[in-house]
């Protein structure tokens, strides 16, 4: 995971002694893997009532991990949906690999190579200057960040009771990326929120290990990690997760950012 933890870009390097901004971010490029809520390679799980707001796939691994969901196919082996008698968990559709209609299995080899390319892209984005090398100490909570690349050697996390705001400046196409080499932990009962014109769909939090979501917390943003997340009873997110091993909700709600 190239983190560029102490090297500036030239670009960079320019803006800190010319007093000039840095070179806008291009917002990274999801491909196919920006179609779900949820796309994991190894499993994705829920402890009722959870709700889901998008389509969910698993790949490679086949649909028998998908659990917790009440999942009817249809008529076509295409993909599955959510008609659970206590309420469905899922608006959108499931997908998985052993779905034998259509082009299915092909498309979520597709996606998954999309997920890993743009976690690849994200993380080797240059930090965009020496102040946001573990800016706050890995301290999110209670701070404002403006757009740029974030880079943490450190576990990033989001304090008890001080929330974190992303702020855009006016700019409804900011971008921000937060790359950590090690985990993402959000305390219980905090918020992340957008001020001036920022957007969830142009934050994106790029995680070589975990990210797990306390109970009561609100996270925005897309997720891209390289192993699990974890969201705690009442947690919630709008974005997207795109997770390379598996993904935990306990009565947690995720609503795609986007539309499908």
């Amino acid at each position: 995971m190239k983190l560029n933890l102490f090297l500036l870009s030239a670009a960079a390097m320019v803006s800190a002694v010319s007093g000039e901004d840095p070179v806008d971010q291009a917002p990274v490029n999801l491909g196919t893997a920006g179609s779900f809520a949820i796309l994991a390679k190894t499993g994705i799980s829920t402890v009722p009532a959870s709700k889901v707001t998008g389509n969910i796939a698993v790949s490679p691994i086949s649909s028998g991990a998908i659990t917790g969901f009440n999942l009817a196919m249809d008529t076509l082996n295409a993909f599955s949906t959510d008609s659970g008698s206590a309420g469905s968990q899922l608006t959108g559709k499931a997908f998985a690999p052993d779905y034998t209609g259509g082009s299915t299995a092909s498309d979520l080899t597709t996606a998954v190579l999309d997920m890993e390319t743009a976690y690849n892209d994200a993380a080797g984005r240059s930090t965009t200057d020496a102040t946001y090398l573990n800016f706050g100490a890995g301290d999110l909570g209670g701070k404002t960040l403006t757009s740029g690349v974030y880079t943490f050697d450190i576990d990033v996390i989001i304090s008890t009771g001080l929330d974190l705001t992303f702020d855009g400046g006016g700019d409804p196409n900011a971008v921000f990326i937060i790359q950590t080499s090690k985990s993402v932990k959000q305390a219980f009962d905090t918020r992340v929120k957008l001020a001036n014109e920022a957007k969830a769909e142009n934050i994106f939090w790029v995680v070589a290990q975990e990210v797990v979501v306390q109970a009561g917390s609100h996270l925005k943003g897309v997720l891209l990690v390289k192993t699990g997340v974890t969201f705690i009873t009442g947690a919630s997110l709008e974005g997207r997760v795109l997770a390379q091993t598996a993904v935990t909700l306990q009565s947690a709600t995720i609503t795609a950012s986007v539309s499908d």
